[in-house]
């Protein structure tokens, strides 16, 4: 790693770091079953400020903590994105993989919560992967095809809508609407990131599955929040196609 490459992990890491300390009381909002209106008070019933400061504020309140815990929160995001610039280094698309992160991590963090993937998080998602990464494709320097983050959009977000028709009980749609943004991420450097991205999430939810199971927490048909691990697995697959760029 070149001296460039490490500024850009080192700035990486410091964004991480404060993109995932505003995390935590975003996650505790949102984490509501299907058809309830967000949350607008802290556990305790008092109401939590309205606009901006109601969603950015800290994320504990006068008796305890609101949602995950920010240290946690933020240094798992600061990990991603430096993984994520350690591999990609000056390459354009680093900047989109950046501004990727904190909405992934804000979704597993709601998936793990109440098995959801709001509308609200997937959807700008699957218009913002592949629109920054056609602004990534204009500049010189970048490592992927835009048409190929298209193209995997699609066949990916194809794939597992087949799945969810097939069998809804184990994938939701959310899943489905989530494929797209990974769809495009993947594809942006090419089918084998594409296969190892979606292989790695189902191994991923597998292995999960069958810890649950061994320590009897659950059985084979207990749902499991599958979006934190297509997230995982398709950070294995930009991590690997951003390391063979």
């Amino acid at each position: 790693m070149g001296t460039g490459g490490a500024v850009v992990t080192v700035v990486a890491a410091l964004w991480g770091l404060a993109a995932g300390a505003l995390l935590p009381r975003v996650a505790y909002r949102l984490s509501v079953e299907p058809g309830e209106p967000w949350r607008a008070h802290d556990p305790h019933g008092r109401p939590l400020p309205r606009g901006v400061r109601g969603w950015l504020g800290p994320a504990r309140c006068a008796e305890g903590r609101l949602g995950p815990g920010t240290p946690l929160v933020a240094g798992v995001t600061a990990v991603v994105c430096a993984l994520l610039a350690g591999t990609t280094g000056v390459r354009p698309e680093v900047a989109v993989w950046l501004l990727l992160v904190p909405p992934a991590v804000l979704l597993a963090l709601v998936d793990l919560a109440v098995k959801r993937l709001p509308d609200v998080l997937t959807l700008p998602l699957a218009a913002a992967a592949p629109v920054l990464l056609g602004a990534a494709a204009l500049l010189p320097g970048h490592g992927g095809s835009w048409p190929g983050a298209l193209l995997g959009a699609l066949v990916l977000g194809a794939g597992y809508l087949v799945l969810f028709l097939v069998n809804p009980d184990g994938m939701g749609f959310g899943d489905v609407k989530l494929a797209l943004s990974l769809g495009a991420a993947l594809g942006w450097y090419g089918w084998g990131a594409v296969l190892v991205g979606t292989f790695a999430g189902f191994l991923f939810a597998a292995l999960y599955g069958a810890v649950l199971v061994v320590r009897r927490r659950a059985t084979r048909r207990t749902a499991i929040p599958f979006g934190p691990f297509l997230l995982g697995g398709a950070l294995v697959g930009v991590l690997l196609g951003g390391y063979g760029a």
